[in-house]
């Protein structure tokens, strides 16, 4: 148990490090001011667990309890700025983890929400929180459509997961097996998706449709 632990803190820090350099990057591109680019990479990185931790009352949330989030959030900042165009060059492997990250703040959402009794139902939705508030402060701050209502299966690969995190725990699968499942299986989810350009329907109010 400790061993997973301490692997999806690890996770946990290479996500929220992804993030702030998800949102540094959209900062730029959007040609914001240096304090706009870090202000808009941490709430990135921040957003979900902060909204997650305050609904849960678990307070004060984690990031405020531990510096490494802090440095972790600065590192990625910082790398950003300093090398932007290597940065940009690695979009893939970004892409990657940031794929991992939304799979592993769904698991780590899941089982704090779990730990306060939280009801299967809501702690999906907490699981959920914790992977795409972030981006979805990030876009609105950044006068973009949210990615997750229009475009990529984003949201509904965490949903999957965490329904199947939620089977395997009642199932009294081992905790290391059903973390490993859960965050695999929305990462393969979220990949085949990109990979054939599967998206959920639009809603049109287009009377020829």
């Amino acid at each position: 148990m400790v061993q997973s632990f301490d692997l999806l803190l690890l996770f946990d820090y290479i996500g929220t490090m992804v993030f702030a350099i998800s949102g540094t990057l959209t900062a730029a591109q959007k040609r914001l001011d240096i304090f706009g680019a870090i202000f808009i990479g941490f709430v990135t990185a921040i957003g979900g667990g902060t909204v997650r931790d305050i609904m849960l009352g678990n307070l004060p949330v984690s990031w405020i309890q531990s510096n490494n989030y802090f440095f972790v959030i600065l590192a990625g900042i910082l790398i950003t700025i300093l090398f932007k165009k290597h940065v940009i060059r690695l979009r893939n492997t970004l892409f990657l983890f940031d794929t991992i990250g939304i799979g592993v703040f769904t698991v780590l959402g899941l089982e704090k929400a779990m730990a306060f009794g939280i009801s299967a139902p809501i702690a999906v939705i907490m699981g959920l929180s914790s992977a795409v508030v972030g981006g979805i402060i990030r876009d609105t701050l950044t006068n973009e459509v949210p990615l997750i209502f229009h475009k990529e299966i984003y949201a509904t690969a965490c949903i999957t997961g965490a329904i199947i995190f939620l089977i395997l725990h009642y199932l009294h699968v081992p905790e290391v097996i059903c973390e490993s499942v859960t965050v695999l299986s929305i990462i393969g989810i979220r990949l085949w998706a990109v990979k054939y350009n599967i998206t959920m329907p639009h809603i049109s109010l287009s009377e020829k449709e």
